[in-house]
């Protein structure tokens, strides 16, 4: 009898300690499950269309610049839940000066697309001051942004549209990686999803080796290779879908590399950690020694910048520069952050988190365009999405208390 009640009591533990790690799994992953479970409901609404391969591409191109400004808008909100209500007008104006340059007055494309990203940098510097240095809240600088920049790009545009964009312009953002072994499906592709997954699983796999030998508390092996198991499976599915149509999209690339720089520089380098000191205690982290001014300015700085990075993807995208480009755009870039985890609070945020509340907003948008649902009820689905990620960020940590 003994026996019997030991090993029952062994089965009970085991079952908790599989309970308790599936629990945390599902709390890690959370964005992940609901983004995939969100996609299987629009791919059964819109009878497959969802996932199609050129809807595919066209989901990348559309949601391009989210993506972009939702990596900026991260490292404001790490430095205390900050925000930057700026970025649409600022993407209006860079459009714009955009094509006055390339359009109107025939300029070097180089030389172009250089002075725009100055023009961030600039508009950056000048937020950042009074952010960072004069103390004036965030919401207030940006706010007046907001109205200043957009008051400009109209002043530059006078009020009108500047389109027929030179297909050198165009061809930076708007082109495809060329297959080079030919045939009726693009081979170049996959063979470059291949090598990302073969790359994504080394770098965690060496990170696991090297978290062991410090003696870190790792992740269960079992769910390790799970998610990397549904990450390059996912992977490798975009990637021969995009084969089937006509591959890699430049701004795929472009987004890559900007996803990478920044996941290194939040998570691997000393200047990325001071983002999360100084959200999480700014006292402290002046402290310990850290320029507390010097990180917000830079974080303000940054933003511009990808703003100026967007607005470029943008007009190559619609292939004009209007008044109205960038209307709401911040309000999708923060939203992205928030869906993805990013604390109301800041100190707390992951640049794949961003990424990931940026796809399910643009699968959400898309998928909503599919069913011919109004544009009306789509603002409130999505306001609703918004108002559930930043409570449930609110309530966890009162509970935590």
């Amino acid at each position: 009898m003994a026996k019997i009640n030991i090993e029952s009591q062994a089965n009970e533990f085991d079952k908790a300690k599989v309970i308790a790690k599936l629990k945390e799994f599902m709390k890690k992953n959370s964005m992940i499950i609901a983004l995939c479970i969100v996609a299987l409901f629009f791919t059964y609404k819109t009878g497959g269309t969802l996932l199609t391969s050129q809807n595919i591409n066209n989901l990348i191109a559309q949601n391009g610049y989210v993506v972009i400004l939702a990596v900026g808008m991260l490292m404001c909100i790490l430095t205390g839940g900050n925000i930057d209500l700026s970025v649409g007008s600022v993407v209006a104006l860079v459009g714009a000066v955009a094509g006055t340059l390339i359009v109107n007055l025939k300029m070097n494309i180089i030389l172009a697309i250089a002075i725009c990203l100055l023009i961030g940098v600039a508009i950056g510097v000048w937020q950042g001051f009074w952010i960072a240095y004069a103390r004036i809240p965030a919401f207030i600088v940006t706010l007046a942004g907001m109205l200043l920049w957009r008051g400009v790009a109209l002043i530059v545009l006078d009020g009108l549209t500047i389109s027929g964009f030179p297909d050198e312009f165009l061809n930076i953002f708007n082109s495809y990686i060329p297959d080079f072994f030919g045939g009726s499906i693009n081979i170049t592709c996959i063979v470059i999803c291949v090598v990302i997954c073969v790359l994504y699983f080394a770098i965690q796999f060496t990170g696991r080796m090297k978290k062991a030998k410090k003696g870190y508390e790792l992740e269960n092996i079992s769910m390790f290779i799970i998610k990397s198991i549904i990450i390059c499976g996912a992977i490798l599915a975009v990637g021969y879908s995009l084969a089937q149509y006509k591959g890699l999209p430049a701004i795929l690339i472009l987004l890559a590399i900007i996803v990478l720089i920044y996941t290194y520089y939040t998570s691997r380098t000393v200047p990325g950690r001071h983002l999360y000191a100084l959200g999480g205690n700014e006292k402290a982290a002046k402290l310990s020694g850290i320029n507390t001014n010097k990180v917000m300015f830079k974080a303000y700085v940054n933003m511009a910048f990808l703003s100026a990075v967007a607005a470029l993807v943008c007009v190559a995208r619609f292939n004009s520069a209007a008044p109205t480009a960038g209307t709401n755009y911040e309000l999708d870039a923060i939203g992205s952050c928030f869906i993805g985890g990013a604390s109301a609070y800041g100190g707390t945020g992951t640049i794949s988190g961003a990424v990931i509340g940026a796809i399910f907003m643009g699968v959400i948008n898309n998928g909503m365009s599919i069913m011919g649902i109004d544009s009306n009820y789509q603002k409130a689905v999505k306001g609703l999405v918004l108002l559930v990620a930043v409570a449930f960020d609110v309530l966890s940590k009162r509970k935590s208390k």
